[in-house]
């Protein structure tokens, strides 16, 4: 069981040194990320954002644009997350200092 252990770490290192000689150089301009089109030929979200984001939602700050405008709801979702977690964090602190039993 050891041996399968080792030998299945040993495989997923390879796969991640793998991937990563295969990432872009970073911060060079050719990247897939500084393109002005994704690799189908469309023009990327990002362009878009910052082409159409005063004239489409009325609002000059881009990135209030991009967090409360077009992905509204996944930021209402991670902040929904992070006040739970908070609570939860609160709750389990409160009751070790009132000395209750966890």
């Amino acid at each position: 069981m050891k041996l399968l252990s080792y030998i299945l770490l040993l495989t997923f290192g390879i796969l991640l040194i793998y991937a990563a000689n295969k990432l872009p150089t970073r911060g060079h301009p050719d990247n897939p990320i500084n393109r002005d089109t994704s690799l189908a030929g469309t023009p990327a979200a990002s362009a878009h954002y910052i082409r159409n984001a005063e004239k489409e939602m009325h609002t000059p700050n881009v990135v209030t644009t991009i967090l409360a405008d077009y992905r509204g709801y996944d930021t209402l979702g991670e902040t929904t997350v992070i006040f739970c977690a908070g609570i939860v964090v609160f709750l389990i602190l409160r009751r070790q200092r009132d000395g209750s039993k966890v």
